[in-house]
């Protein structure tokens, strides 16, 4: 994901790349970096932020705390943190870092193509020219939500940050029930992915309610009729919720 983010802070002229520095334990993750983006490359990240004004930390959680330890107190006023690390909350980040000026936000797979969603909160100390910055940098990789309640993050981690994978799995049963019926592999996933993909597209851009879209494709005793009496008599729709709760129970554990 913090690839995802350096592409499109550099597509979108957000800084060019020789105001970005980026800290990579791995040698030859850094040449890459180097030779893709022609961007600076730290050799700590303590060099890293020393010249700084956005740090934005997007590594894995259980690294974290190596992170913060060699970071904590060394960020100055008028640095502005934003993590993307699932699960974090922002007093750990606050207290981890020694350091009050922190955006926690939560991207989803998408942003990788430019189509996420970023559901996003700051502390009380982040001013509102850099929540502009944040909005900016996090809407880079398509739409940006500003939230004022934290529990929201872990919801949002619940429906939109692991949401891509409920849809993937739905394509996977489609795709294999298509191949059943004898619908060749490769067509079946054309099919599929073609039809969930314009099927959503659709839903954007007309705007109408989601139930008054599913009326119009369903005919009395025809096909989509029968296919819905089996979702609905299966329980897929308790199902979806009950998924999604275990999802945010799972969000709030790590948050703790």
């Amino acid at each position: 994901m913090g690839g995802a983010m350096l592409a499109a802070i550099i597509n979108k002229r957000l800084a060019t790349p020789a105001d970005i520095t980026v800290s990579e334990p791995l040698p030859e993750r850094r040449h890459q970096l180097k030779e893709q983006y022609n961007i600076a490359i730290a050799g700590s990240n303590l060099d890293a932020i020393k010249t700084s004004d956005v740090i934005i930390l997007a590594v894995k959680p259980q690294i974290l705390n190596e992170v913060m330890s060699e970071i904590g107190g060394h960020l100055k006023t008028g640095q502005l943190v934003i993590s993307i690390i699932a699960g974090k909350s922002l007093k750990t980040l606050s207290d981890g870092l020694k350091h009050q000026a922190v955006v926690r936000a939560m991207p989803n797979t998408p942003a990788q193509i430019g189509r996420g969603i970023t559901v996003w909160i700051s502390t009380a100390s982040v001013t509102e020219e850099q929540q502009g910055q944040a909005a900016d940098i996090l809407g880079a990789t398509g739409q940006q939500i500003f939230s004022s309640d934290e529990a929201t993050l872990d919801r949002a981690t619940a429906v939109s940050g692991s949401g891509p994978a409920y849809v993937f799995l739905f394509a996977e049963a489609l795709i294999e029930a298509a191949k059943e019926l004898g619908i060749p592999p490769a067509t079946a996933r054309e099919l599929v992915l073609v039809t969930l993909g314009g099927a959503i597209e659709f839903a954007v851009r007309s705007g109408r309610p989601l139930a008054e879209l599913r009326r119009m494709v369903t005919s009395p005793g025809g096909t989509t009729a029968a296919a819905l009496k089996e979702f609905d008599e299966g329980g897929l729709a308790e199902l979806i919720k009950r998924a999604v709760t275990a999802a945010h129970k799972r969000a709030k554990e790590l948050g703790s």
